[in-house]
């Protein structure tokens, strides 16, 4: 039996989080739960290829790139997720995990920065929100908004202010792309003074014709 199931390992550019603009090798796991409006990356929800720890450890160091980030689907949602990024710490990778936060992340190593998406109301899938998760993060890990529009603008930022999530760890807002202006986004953060950053999917305009492998 596999201890992973995997649907691409890849090395590109990381295209979001404070993190964005660097080179990365990125460890695409199967399966999600959450079937959220506006996912771009529902080809990894089934199928993927059986890897063992040490093949999926192989085909990571072949790129020689420090920053490796373990993704989805949901990759919490796989058993094997949490001993894959201990195996990667202990090679000496600088380790992120991007979750979209219907799992608990109690168990994952705190040296791993962690993305965790607070779902608004616009995915669809904002009553799977695992709000303990909130009072898990440490300061290098960080929370992620995905706006479609003010309604979902307005609700995230009720999430920042009511529950002071600028004082936990870092805030990243981003646009649903083809939705939302992300300069209008800008605007609403600049005009009531939000913690955080506004981002763009970077890959999305470096590579705009490719839906894999960025």
């Amino acid at each position: 039996m596999s201890d992973l199931t995997v649907t691409e390992i890849f090395h590109s550019i990381q295209g979001e989080s404070s993190q964005a603009g660097r080179p990365c090798v990125f460890v695409r796991l199967t399966g999600c739960p959450l079937r959220c409006r506006w996912c771009d990356t529902a080809y990894a929800f089934t199928g993927g290829t059986p890897m063992s720890f040490d093949e999926v450890l192989d085909e990571v160091k072949k790129y020689g790139t420090k920053l490796v980030e373990v993704t989805g689907g949901e990759p919490l949602a796989q058993g094997g997720c949490v001993p894959l990024l201990k195996a990667l710490l202990q090679e000496g990778y600088e380790v992120m995990l991007e979750t979209g936060g219907a799992h608990t992340i109690a168990d994952v190593p705190p040296e791993v920065r962690k993305i965790v998406d607070l779902k608004c109301p616009g995915s669809n899938e904002s009553g799977q929100n695992l709000y303990s998760n909130l009072d898990l993060l440490h300061s290098h890990d960080e929370i992620k908004f995905v706006i479609a529009g003010r309604e979902d603008y307005e609700w995230a930022r009720e999430q920042v202010r009511s529950r002071k999530l600028g004082e936990a760890c870092g805030i990243l807002y981003s646009a649903v792309h083809g939705e939302l202006e992300t300069g209008k986004l800008a605007e609403w953060v600049l005009e009531d003074r939000l913690p955080g950053r506004v981002q763009i999917q970077l890959q999305k305009y470096l590579w705009p014709d490719r839906d894999r492998g960025v």
